[in-house]
Order: structure tokens, then sequence, then C-alpha cells
């Protein structure tokens, strides 16, 4: 692995150069891919570099622990215990670092997240979802954007998005894809019956304007007044926007902006995102089963996670992990949930990687 650092470091020396080049500064993709693979390769180098000190330091200990004697033997083997343990601990992170590379890393992320089956009881599950994100993303210091609602009878909501940008967060919300299930008492149950309520969360890459190229003659653009609950109209303008894209099919509405100009623009980076999800999708099927499977947990007839709320428990089925702390999950302590996904894949990736 060292030998493989040294290579990178002269990658990372070279990407530094391109950063400073004007041609470079001035095309906002090319400045962003870069800085991405900058950020990746810092980290790989500064990891590697730690690892040869540390190695370094091992091989000296070693070579004075065969010569010593006494106290001083006994120190030096209690300090080769140290090292070799740390030792290992870098090697893993530097092994994880090396994997290819997510490239939807550094992107924003799209949530996308919808009443299913249950009827309102479902809608109020898709609100409470959604605040439990939003406040995932306050404790990790990410910015969150309101990007569409369609509000239901009873306050929660039939469809909600947001976009989350910040760091480290495709890699924390991609495992968010999928049905989440909800087992409790609905508002509406008058005899205290549990009932069962499921909502699907969709997770997007946003995508920029230079790397999904729509063309106008592609469009379709209805516009229409905005409503609430009930159906009922929220103001007297054609202010709401529906952008239908003929050769996909995909459908993208927004409403919650007063402007039809700025609804206009947020139903075209959703559905920028959703065009490009879409094509990542293809290319990886045809690339590997792995990645098929990576895909597989955004299908929203996965139920990935239950909430029961009448046992404080959480189960990922993913993982085989229960929680008894609904409540703390529910306003936003996801770390460990998310922690365990992230090493899951990660365990899964080293094991496709060393089995290549």
């Amino acid at each position: 692995m060292l030998e493989r650092i040294a290579g990178l470091a002269d990658e990372l020396r070279d990407v530094e150069i391109r950063l400073g080049d004007p041609a470079v500064q001035s095309d906002p993709r090319q400045l962003a891919e870069l800085g991405r693979r900058h950020k990746q390769l810092d980290e790989i180098v500064a990891v590697g570099g730690r690892l040869r000190d540390m190695t370094e330091d091992l091989e000296e200990a070693r070579r004075m622990h065969a010569d010593a004697a006494g106290d001083e033997r006994a120190e030096l083997r209690e300090m080769i215990d140290e090292l070799e343990a740390a030792t290992a601990a870098a090697g893993d992170e530097l092994r994880v670092l090396l994997l290819p590379p997510d490239p939807n890393e550094g992107r924003n992320v799209i949530v996308e997240i919808r009443g299913a089956a249950g009827g309102e009881e479902a809608n109020l599950f898709a609100r409470d979802l959604y605040l439990m994100y939003q406040a995932f993303a306050k404790r990790r210091r990410w910015k969150l954007e309101a990007l569409a609602s369609s509000p239901s009878d009873l306050g929660g909501f039939t469809e909600v998005s947001g976009m989350i940008s910040g760091d480290q967060a495709w890699t924390r919300l991609k495992h968010e894809a999928g049905t989440h299930r909800v087992q409790r008492v609905p508002v509406t149950e008058s005899q205290g019956r549990v009932h069962t309520s499921s909502a699907t969360v969709s997770v997007l890459p946003e995508a920029q304007e230079v790397e999904v190229e729509i063309s106008d003659s592609d469009l379709q653009i209805d516009v229409y007044r905005s409503s609430g609950p009930g159906g009922q109209s929220v103001n007297t303008t054609d202010s709401a926007v529906r952008v239908t894209h003929l050769p996909s099919g995909i459908v993208v509405s927004m409403q919650d902006e007063k402007s039809q100009l700025q609804n206009k623009q947020k139903a075209l980076r959703v559905l920028r995102s959703r065009l490009l999800q879409a094509e990542q999708q293809r290319a990886s099927a045809e690339q590997s089963a792995m990645r098929r499977g990576q895909v597989g947990a955004g299908d929203r007839s996965e139920k990935i996670r239950t909430y029961n709320l009448k046992e404080n428990r959480v189960t990922d089925h993913r993982l085989g992990l229960t929680l008894y702390k609904l409540d703390r999950v529910m306003a936003g302590e996801l770390d460990e949930l998310s922690d365990a996904l992230v090493q899951d894949e990660q365990r899964s990736l080293l094991a496709a990687d060393h089995s290549a």
C-alpha cells in the first residue's frame, strides 16, 4: 500500500497545480471534480504518511527490543504492542480510503419522502421522517433547503422534499432510500389498535447543469394555481409548475415558491438529479453485481426499517440491528444506525475488492 501512496502523492501535487490554473478556475465542473479529488487524495496521503512513520517506528522499536534487557525491554514491549495496534488500525483506514470513490461523494443530496400504504397515517409518518432528517441535518451541521411539499388534511405530507448539503451528506443519507414502516396507534384510531403504515424515501445526488443537458424541446411545462390540503387554492396566480420530460416520462411538480420562475428552476434541479440517477443506475447495472445490490437499496418495495412506537424500538432489517431508543432516533440521533450502515458497506466493498 505504501508504494501506491507514493504515486498518489504525485497525483496530489499535480491536482494542486491544476487547481491554480485560471482555465480550471473558470470551469465550474472541472473545478468541482478536481476539488473532490484533492480532498480524497489529501486524506489518503495523510493517512499513508502516518502509517509509514508508524511502520518505521515499529521496526526501530523491534530492533531495540532485541538488544534490551530488564525494565527497558518491558517498556519497549509495551511500545511495540501499542504501535502494532495503531499500525493495524491505520492500515484498515487506508484500505477503506483506497477503495474506488463513490462518484456522488461531495454532491448535494435531494431527499424525497412520500406517504405510501396506510392512508392519512402514512402521510403523517412522512412528515415525521422529514422532521427526523431535518434534525439529523442540524446535528451534523448540514444545510437543508426545502424544495417542495404537498400537505395532507391532518397536517402530514403526501409528498415532501428537501436539498441537503454538507460533509458526508451523500455517504450518510444514501442508505436511507427505501420503504420505512411504522407500527403505532394512529390519531384516527378510536379503539387504541396498532396499525402498520409506510412511507418511501428516495435519495438522489444533485446533478449540475453541465452534467445533464436538457433540451427545451424535450420538456412540456404546465402552470397552475398552488393548492393546499383538500385541494383548496392557496393563491390566485398560476405560480405552480409541472415539468414533464417527454423522452423519459419523468414528471416533477413544484408549487412552494410564489414565483413561477423559482418553481421552474427547482423543478429542473430535481429533474436533472433524477435523470442522473437513472443514468448511473443503468451504468452500474452493466458494470457489476455489487453495484446492482447498492442500487437495489433504493427500491421502494424493500422494507429497510421498522419503527415501533409502543416498544420504543427501531429495527434496520438490512443489518439485523435493533435499538430501543426510537424517541431519540426520531429526534435526529441517527448516528448509530448511520455508522453501522457505512461500516457494513465498507466491509462489503473490501470483501469484493479482495476477491477481485
